[in-house]
């Protein structure tokens, strides 16, 4: 199954010079294992993950606190570039945080400062796998004495590393263990709509199919 693993990070200041490698490496560390990156559609720690995603051939979606382009790149002043989709949310950054991390299944923070902290609990309070990505400065590197201090909720999982492709390794494996009941063979046929309309029409547009089954048969050989 596909997984969404946001990449949380600092959009400015120290972190994003000591970070920014790294950040990129977790971009690509998810999109060679199969995966999608998600960020806040922002400069900095993020950008860099989405580049890496898109460098590796892998799928960039970003969520704005835009609520349209023309605000996204006017109003914010944000990029709009290695990114497949950007979700134009109108939610400003708080609400844009939130619609984030909940659109994701998991989160990795790396660097970070205020915004960061703030997706970072938001996973921790929807009991979402989380990930630090250790040695990037910010936030990522205060979490460890943050959660020292303060008590976790419960059922709480965090995972630290110094690797981007054992720590996107350890999340994957939390996520695919937790959605092993799920089996995408027979949702994908349960419900089907008639082959007699849309394989003609697929076929008038030159298309391989026009059904999940007759798609997954082509795809077979």
């Amino acid at each position: 199954m596909q997984h969404s693993i946001c990449i949380s990070g600092a959009a400015a200041g120290e972190s994003v010079d000591e970070g920014c490698g790294l950040a990129y490496e977790l971009g690509v560390a998810v999109a060679k294992s199969g995966h999608i990156v998600t960020t806040g559609a922002t400069v900095g720690l993020p950008l860099y993950a989405a580049k890496g995603a898109k460098d590796a051939g892998g799928m960039s979606i970003g969520f704005s606190p835009a609520a349209s382009v023309r605000e996204h790149v006017k109003k914010y002043r944000l990029p709009i570039g290695f990114y497949d989709y950007i979700n134009y949310t109108g939610m400003h950054y708080i609400g844009r945080d939130i619609h984030l991390v909940q659109s994701s299944d998991a989160v990795i923070t790396a660097g970070g400062r205020m915004g960061s902290l703030h997706e970072f609990t938001t996973a921790l309070e929807a009991h979402m796998p989380c990930g630090v990505l250790l040695g990037t400065g910010g936030l990522a590197d205060f979490i460890p004495k943050l959660l020292e201090e303060l008590e976790e909720p419960a059922g709480s999982r965090v995972f630290f590393d110094t690797d981007p492709d054992r720590l996107v390794a350890k999340i994957v494996s939390v996520l695919d263990e937790e959605s092993k009941d799920i089996k995408l063979g027979p949702i994908q046929d349960e419900w089907m709509i008639k082959a007699s309309i849309c394989e003609p029409l697929a076929g008038k547009h030159g298309f391989n199919s026009g059904t999940p089954a007759a798609a997954k048969k082509s795809r077979m050989g």
